[in-house]
């Protein structure tokens, strides 16, 4: 009799498995409408690109996101999350592992249903840019993010 019980008990177990992780993915899209929602502002004065970059991070970790920045060009990364008072940064280095950005709001603050935080930069020189992208603090022990950007010609 229990043999019988065994595929319903490995369907059970597999379509609970598709929940965690659709659940997973839609935190993540959440975290990415946001990220767009928070660029919108620019978005008369900047081509928000559809290039995206996303995923959950634990507190205190750190991902690096590596971009093609163009001399001359101005840019803005928009990160956010959709975790209610978590604390994220984000930092832009160039392949020296300089501090590269011009201005910063790297420090999160929370909008009405996210959190966000943003960095600009205008290049000195063409090449290979570094946006860190780190949760200082959250109430989860995961914390899906969601990283966007947007460009003009500065001249």
């Amino acid at each position: 009799m229990r043999s019988c019980y065994r595929p319903l008990l490995f369907v059970t177990l597999l379509l609970g498995m598709l929940v965690i992780v659709s659940t997973t993915q839609a935190t993540v899209d959440d975290a990415l409408s946001f990220a767009y929602e928070a660029a919108l502002p620019y978005s008369k004065q900047y081509a928000i690109r559809k290039d995206s970059w996303g995923g959950d991070l634990g507190i205190k970790q750190r991902k690096a996101i590596e971009a093609q920045l163009f001399k001359g060009n101005d840019y803005r990364f928009f990160m956010a999350s959709d975790i209610k008072g978590a604390i994220i940064e984000v930092h832009l280095y160039d392949s020296n592992g300089k501090l590269a950005e011009l201005e910063s709001s790297h420090k999160s603050y929370e909008k009405k249903h996210f959190t966000m935080a943003s960095v600009h930069i205008i290049p000195k020189a063409t090449g290979t840019y570094y946006a860190i992208v780190k949760v200082v603090k959250s109430p989860e022990e995961r914390t899906p993010w969601a990283l966007v950007y947007g460009y003009k010609d500065s001249k």
